[in-house]
C-alpha cells in the first residue's frame, strides 16, 4: 500500500454535476506501474476532481491500496482491505457480530461510516440500507485494480455525505483474456475455513474500438465461536475481573423484595443469585458468509470520437450473526398460583411477599378455573434464558444490482461531454429464529395443568420456566417460537451530463491550456423498512433489543455545480490552484414536504519549486444531509452498554438528593440502597428519528509536502496535515452524557429538572435495564447539536531498489492522529476519544497507527513481509478505574490482567508468490506470524457491537495464526 502523491488515473465515468476551470502547469510525478493501462487509454480522472487533465496533481492527499497488495493479503472482502489502513478505524464487518446487521462499512477517521461516499469508477451505488451507506460486500475484488481513499470533505466534487471523504474502487480497463483466482483460507485452530473463487474473461473488440468483460465470483466463510478459544469461552466482567455472565440465566431468575433470586434445586425455594449464564461460547469472532456476485463492463466506438459504454453488477450475500439464545429478558408475568410446575416453596414466598395469606395461598393451589373465586395469580418479574431454543440467529440476506450507461465522445479536440444514467436497488432481508415470543411465554405460563393452557390457541404448550436447562421440552420450545422477518429496499436513480476539456488556451507563463468541467445531476433516493408485527412490537422478541419499526422516506438531489481553477507561472517548475462549488436543493417526501438547499466549495493548489519537491493545499466546505433512517426512524426503545451508574448500590442512602433523584426517575422506595447494575451491562435507551434534522456541515484543510530526491532515485516521501470540525453534526447523546446532565451537579431541585425526570427506571427494581415496552431508560434523542472534530498527520514512504540479486520495495503508511472529538450536545462532554476506550468510545481509535511492508522481488519469487503497529490505549478517563489483578474463575482463573489499558500491539504478515510459469502463480500468506493473542480487558468495559468475546475483535485479531493459499491461472 502507498499513498498516490502522482497524478491518478483510471478510465471511470465521472462523479456529479459540475461547472469547473483549471490552469495547469508543468508535468507531475511520473506514473508507477498500477495505472499503465488508464495510461494507455488516454482517459486520465483525478480522484478527488473532475477535471480529466494528464498533467494535473490533486491539491488533497489521496491514499491508495493497489491490486499487488491485495493479493498478498489475500483479502477476500473490501473490507478487509480498509480495516487496517492507518487514519481508518475499524467498522462494522465480518469480526463484528452483536450489531451487524448484514453489512460491513468503512469508517474513515472515525467519523462515522455515515459521514463518507463509497464509489465505484467515481460513480454512486446503490446503498444497502436506510442509514445510505454501501455495503462492501458487494464491491467485486476480482476487478478492482486500485482502491483511492480521499480523506476531508469531497462533497464539493461528489455530492453530500462526504464529510470525512470518499472510498473510490477503480476497476481494472480493456481487459482481455481469462484470468481465474481460487484461494482457501484457515486458522491455527483448524477453523473459520474461507473460501474464494473468481473467473474473468473479457476481449478488445474490432481492432481496439471496445472491450467486453465479465467476471463471476464466489466466496464462503464458516463461523469462528468464541467458545473455541481459550481467553473468550468464558465472559469475565470489567469492573471485577470475575467469570461471569448475564442476569438472564439458566436456572431463570426472579425478582422478590428488589433482589434478583434463584430457586434452590434442594429445597425448591428462592435463594440469592447463585450463578450466571456464560453467553460467550455461542458468539463468533467470523459471522459466516456466502456471496455470489457478477460484473459485466463494456465500451464500444461507434463513430470516431463517439463511445458507448455499460456497466452492471449483481451481488448475492449471506451474512449469519449467532448469539447466545433467547429467553424473558427482565418481564412481569401473571402466573397462576395453580401453575403445575410452580415450586410450592417460591409459591408461599410470593404470595408472602404479594400479602396473600397462607389460607388463600393454599385454596388457590386447587383453583383451576379463572372463574373460581378462589383463583389468584402472581406477578413474578422473571429473567430465564431458553438454551432449550438454540442460539439466536439472524439470517441477513442482501441481493444487490446496480446498472449504468452512457455516451461520452468529442466536442471539439479538447472538449469532452459524458452523459450516463444509472438505477439500482438493495434489498435486505433479516430473519430471525429461535426467539422466545412474549405473548407465547404468558399464553403458555397461564395454565393450571401440564397438558393444556387457559388459552388454547395457536397449539398452546404449558411451559415450565421454573427448572434448569432442559426443563422447557421441545413441545414447549417449538410452541414458543415463530420466524419473524424484517426487509429493507433501497433505490438510487441517477442521471447527469458533464462536458470536460480545455479552451485550448494557456496563460502567457503556462505550457497547458486552461481547462474546465460543467455540468448537472438528479439523484433520487429512496429506502423504506418494512417488519413484522413480531419485530414491530418492543418486548414481544425476547432479547431482541428493542423493535424494527416501518420506515419509509425519500429525497431528490439536483442543480448541482462545481468549479475548479488551476494556474502557473514560469518561473516555477509547478504552480496549481483550483476552486469548485456545488448547489444542491433537497426535497425530502415526508409531512409538510421539507426542503433545503445547500452550497458546497473549495480551493485548494499545488507548488512545485523544483528538485522533486511539491508543497500541496487544500480546503473544504462540506455538507451531510440527513439519512432516511435518520429522519424517519419512529421512537422505539433498545439496548445501550452500561455497567456502572449513579444510583447503584448503597450510594443514594448517605445522599438525599441522590436518593430524590432515583425516585423521580421511577425507582420504587424500597429499592433504594440495593439498585443493580444494568443486566449483562446493557441499559435501555430510548430514541428515534426527527423530521426536524437540517444538514451538517464542516470545514476542512490539508497540508502537505511531497518529496522526490532526484539525489535518491526510487524514493518518495509525502506527510500531510488533516483537520475536519462538523458543526450543527447529527447526533445522540452517549450514556455517560446523559447521565452526567442529571447527576453531576445534584441540588435539592435536581429531582424536578427535565434532564434528570426523562430518565425511567425499572418499576419492581430501579435498574435502567428491563422490558423495553415497559423501561424508557435512557432518553438519546437525534439532534442538530453536536459538534465533530478530528486533526492529525498522515506519513507515505516508498522506496525501490535494485540489489543486483533482488528488488527492493520499502514502504511505510503510517498515521498520528491528534485528537477526535465528539460533543453531542453543548452541555454534553467535548470528548476526546484518540487513544482511548469504553461505552462512549465506541470502536478503538489509537493516537498512532502504521503499516511497513518490506518485500524482496526474485527472478520468480517474491518474498513479503507486513508489520502492523497499533498503539497502546487506555481506559476513557473521568468513568473511574475497572478490575486489574488476577483473574478470577474461568480457564485463565490467575491470569493477572489490568483492564484500564491495552499496550501498543505488533502483527507481522508473511508473504510469498510464486510465478511457476507465464500462466500460473500461487500465493501463501501466514497472517499474525507469532500467533499474538489479542487483549484481555472483559465484556462490559465497551460497546457490544466492538467489544466482543472480552476484547475488541474488529481492531485486533482474535482469530490467531492464519494460513492462506491461493493460485491464479491468466492467459
Amino acid at each position: 500500500m502507498v499513498t498516490k502523491t502522482q497524478k491518478f488515473l483510471g478510465r471511470s465515468a465521472l462523479s456529479t454535476g459540475v461547472i469547473g476551470l483549471a490552469l495547469v502547469a508543468a508535468p507531475a510525478f511520473a506514473q508507477d506501474d498500477t495505472a499503465s493501462t488508464a495510461e494507455d487509454t488516454g482517459t486520465i480522472v483525478v480522484t478527488g476532481t473532475l477535471i480529466k487533465n494528464p498533467n494535473l496533481t490533486s491539491s488533497a492527499p489521496v491514499a491508495f491500496v493497489g491490486q499487488e497488495e491485495v493479493r498478498l493479503r489475500q483479502s477476500n472482502v473490501a473490507e478487509e482491505i480498509l480495516r487496517d489502513m492507518p487514519g481508518d478505524v475499524a467498522n462494522i464487518g465480518s469480526a463484528v457480530n452483536n450489531g451487524n446487521n448484514g453489512a460491513s462499512y468503512v469508517d474513515l477517521r472515525g467519523l462515522g461510516s455515515n459521514r463518507n461516499i463509497v464509489l465505484l469508477d467515481g460513480n454512486r451505488i446503490a446503498p444497502s440500507n436506510t442509514v445510505g451507506r454501501v455495503d462492501l460486500n458487494n464491491i467485486p475484488l476480482a476487478l478492482i485494480e486500485r482502491t483511492d481513499m480521499l480523506t476531508g470533505g469531497a462533497s464539493t466534487t461528489y455530492g453530500a455525505d462526504a464529510i470525512s471523504g470518499v472510498v473510490n474502487f477503480v476497476t481494472r480497463k480493456d481487459f482481455s483474456g481469462i484470468e481465474a483466482t481460487a484461494g482457501t483460507r484457515m486458522t491455527e485452530d483448524g477453523d473459520g475455513n474461507y473460501f474464494h473463487a473468481d473467473i474473468t474473461v473479457g476481449a478488445n473488440l474490432d481492432d481496439g474500438r471496445g472491450n467486453v468483460v465479465f467476471s463471476i465470483g464466489y466466496q464462503q466463510s464458516d463461523p469462528v465461536y468464541q467458545g473455541d478459544r481459550k481467553f473468550s469461552n468464558t465472559q469475565y466482567g470489567s469492573s471485577d475481573g470475575k467469570a461471569g455472565g448475564s442476569d438472564v440465566s439458566v436456572p431463570g431468575e426472579f425478582v422478590l423484595g428488589n433482589s434478583l433470586m434463584q430457586i434452590d434445586p434442594t429445597t425448591g425455594t428462592l435463594v440469592p443469585v447463585y450463578a450466571k449464564y456464560n453467553f460467550n461460547p455461542y458468539n463468533v469472532f467470523q459471522t459466516p458468509f456466502e456471496r455470489f456476485n457478477m460484473y459485466g463492463a463494456a465500451n464500444y466506438e461507434v463513430a470516431d470520437g463517439i463511445e458507448l459504454y455499460t456497466r452492471g453488477m449483481f451481488s448475492k450475500n449471506t451474512v449469519k450473526t449467532i448469539i447466545a439464545s433467547s429467553g424473558v429478558f427482565d418481564e412481569v408475568l401473571s402466573v397462576p398460583i395453580s401453575n403445575p410446575y410452580l415450586p410450592a416453596g417460591v409459591r408461599n414466598q410470593y404470595c408472602t411477599a404479594a400479602g396473600i395469606s397462607a389460607a388463600d395461598c393454599t385454596a388457590a393451589v386447587s383453583a383451576t378455573d379463572p372463574n373460581d373465586p378462589a383463583f389468584r395469580t402472581l406477578d413474578i418479574e422473571t429473567l430465564r434464558r431458553m438454551p432449550e431454543l438454540g442460539p439466536r440467529i439472524s439470517d441477513y440476506q442482501t441481493t444487490m444490482f446496480d446498472y449504468r450507461a452512457g455516451v461520452r465522445g468529442n466536442i471539439t479536440n479538447s472538449i469532452t461531454f459524458d452523459v450516463s444514467g444509472s438505477y439500482g436497488e438493495s434489498t435486505n432481508l433479516q430473519t430471525i429464529q429461535n426467539y422466545a415470543l412474549l405473548s407465547r411465554v404468558k399464553q403458555a405460563l397461564a395454565a393450571t395443568n401440564t397438558t393444556t393452557c387457559l388459552d388454547d390457541s395457536n397449539g398452546c404448550v404449558p411451559l415450565n420456566i421454573f427448572g434448569a436447562n432442559g426443563s422447557i421440552t421441545p413441545q414447549q420450545a417449538a410452541f414458543l417460537t415463530a420466524n419473524s422477518t424484517t426487509n429493507n429496499k433501497t433505490s438510487l436513480a441517477q442521471a447527469r451530463a458533464l462536458i470536460n476539456g480545455d479552451f485550448g488556451l494557456a496563460l502567457p507563463w503556462a505550457d497547458d491550456a486552461i481547462s474546465f468541467a460543467v455540468g448537472a445531476e438528479y439523484r433520487k433516493y429512496k429506502a423504506s423498512q418494512e417488519s413484522d408485527l413480531l419485530a414491530q412490537t418492543a418486548g414481544e422478541l425476547g432479547g431482541a433489543g428493542g423493535a424494527a419499526p416501518n420506515i419509509d422516506g425519500g429525497y431528490d438531489v439536483y442543480g448541482e455545480l462545481i468549479a475548479p481553477l488551476v494556474q502557473g507561472k514560469p518561473f516555477f517548475e509547478e504552480l496549481t490552484f483550483e476552486t469548485g462549488v456545488r448547489y444542491s436543493s433537497y426535497n425530502v417526501f415526508a409531512p409538510g414536504n421539507p426542503s433545503y438547499n445547500t452550497t458546497t466549495y473549495k480551493f485548494g493548489g499545488t507548488w512545485g519549486p523544483g528538485a522533486g519537491l511539491k508543497i500541496r493545499g487544500n480546503y473544504q466546505h462540506a455538507v451531510r444531509a440527513p439519512n432516511i433512517a435518520e429522519l424517519f426512524t419512529p421512537v422505539t426503545t433498545g439496548l445501550t452498554n452500561l455497567d456502572n451508574e449513579p444510583c447503584m448500590g448503597t450510594a443514594p442512602l448517605s445522599n438525599p438528593n441522590l436518593a430524590a433523584v432515583c425516585l423521580a426517575q421511577g425507582a420504587p422506595a424500597s429499592s433504594i440502597g440495593s439498585i443493580q447494575a444494568p443486566n449483562s451491562g446493557q441499559a435501555n435507551q430510548t430514541g428515534g428519528g426527527n423530521p426536524n434534522l437540517k444538514p451538517e456541515t464542516s470545514n476542512s484543510y490539508t497540508v502537505g509536502v511531497l518529496f522526490q530526491p532526484e539525489f535518491v532515485p526510487g524514493l518518495s516521501v509525502s506527510i500531510d496535515y488533516y483537520n475536519i470540525k462538523v458543526k450543527g453534526a447529527i447526533t445522540t447523546p452517549t450514556p455517560d452524557d446523559v447521565l452526567g446532565a442529571c447527576f453531576d451537579n445534584l441540588t435539592a431541585a435536581s429531582a424536578t429538572d427535565p434532564v434528570c425526570t426523562a430518565i425511567r427506571r425499572n418499576p419492581g427494581t430501579g435498574q435502567l435495564s428491563g422490558s423495553p415496552a415497559v423501561v424508557a431508560g435512557l432518553p438519546t434523542p437525534l439532534s442538530n447539536l453536536g459538534r465533530l472534530a478530528t486533526d492529525g498527520i498522515d506519513l507515505a514512504v516508498n522506496y525501490r531498489r535494485d540489489l543486483g540479486f533482488a528488488k527492493l520495495n520499502l514502504s511505510l503508511n503510517g498515521n498520528w492522529t491528534a485528537h477526535s472529538k465528539f460533543q453531542a450536545t453543548e452541555s454534553s462532554e467535548n470528548r476526546d476519544c484518540v487513544g482511548y476506550y469504553s461505552v462512549n468510545c465506541l470502536s478503538i481509535q489509537p493516537e498512532f497507527y502504521w503499516n511497513q511492508r518490506t518485500t524482496l522481488s526474485f527472478e520468480n519469487v517474491d518474498v513479503s513481509l507486513l508489520w502492523r503497529h497499533i498503539d497502546g490505549v487506555k481506559f476513557e478517563p473521568g468513568l473511574g478505574t475497572r478490575y486489574s489483578g488476577p483473574l478470577i474463575g474461568g480457564p485463565l482463573d490467575g491470569k493477572e490482567v489490568n483492564f484500564n489499558r491495552i499496550p501498543s500491539y505488533d502483527y507481522f504478515d508473511l508473504s510469498s508468490r510464486v510465478e511457476l510459469n507465464d500462466n500460473f502463480e500461487l500465493t501463501f500468506t501466514i497472517s499474525n506470524l507469532f500467533d499474538k493473542q489479542p487483549p484481555i480487558v472483559g465484556n462490559t468495559i465497551g460497546s457490544t457491537t466492538y467489544n466482543s468475546g472480552n476484547t475488541y475483535p474488529a481492531t485486533y485479531d482474535a482469530l490467531g495464526r492464519t494460513y492462506s493459499i491461493s493460485g491464479r491461472f491468466r492467459f
